[in-house]
């Protein structure tokens, strides 16, 4: 299991800070994990997963 900071969440998705912090309050995507005092990431395969159901709903 790896964990994923924000840079690379935007990177790895495309998606902007703002965007990726509203799907998330609107539960359309992955929830971060706490590392300590104010500093979150994202488990590496949730956000894997979460582009492969975007795929794959693409598709239907």
């Amino acid at each position: 299991m790896r964990f994923i900071r924000l840079k690379e969440v935007m990177h790895v998705t495309g998606l902007g800070r703002s965007s990726i912090y509203n799907y998330m309050a609107e539960g359309r995507f992955p929830k971060t994990v706490s590392l300590g005092g104010r500093a979150v990431a994202w488990v590496e395969s949730d956000i894997e997963l979460w582009m492969t159901e975007k795929v794959a709903a693409r598709n239907v």
